[in-house]
């Protein structure tokens, strides 16, 4: 299968893309050589071969969540341009909300 000019200035069309001659012609080419590409990956045998959607058999690779005592609050907040008790305090996000 090949893709010509026809087909280009059609997909262009879809994508609401304005190309030059230049590009046209060049996304000509780029596109035959994807498609020639994966005609030779269709022309593997693929025979016993497990479909897979990553590289590496790997399932839920997420750690424990873990409390971490942390005993340096004050030093942080000592960093803070302004601050309410042990938390950060910032402006408020829309009018109406109290920042206290």
């Amino acid at each position: 299968m090949t893709i010509g000019r026809k087909e280009v200035e059609h997909i262009a069309t879809l994508a609401r893309l304005s190309l030059s001659e230049e590009e046209k012609t060049t996304l000509e080419k780029d596109l035959n050589a994807i498609l020639g590409y994966v005609e030779k990956l269709g022309a593997l045998d693929t025979e016993g071969v497990e479909p897979t959607s990553h590289a590496l058999d790997i399932t839920n690779a997420f750690r424990e969540d873990e409390l971490i005592p942390f005993e340096e609050r004050e030093k942080v907040l000592a960093n803070a341009p302004a601050r309410h008790e042990a938390f950060f305090q910032v402006p408020p996000i829309s009018e109406g909300i109290s920042s206290t």
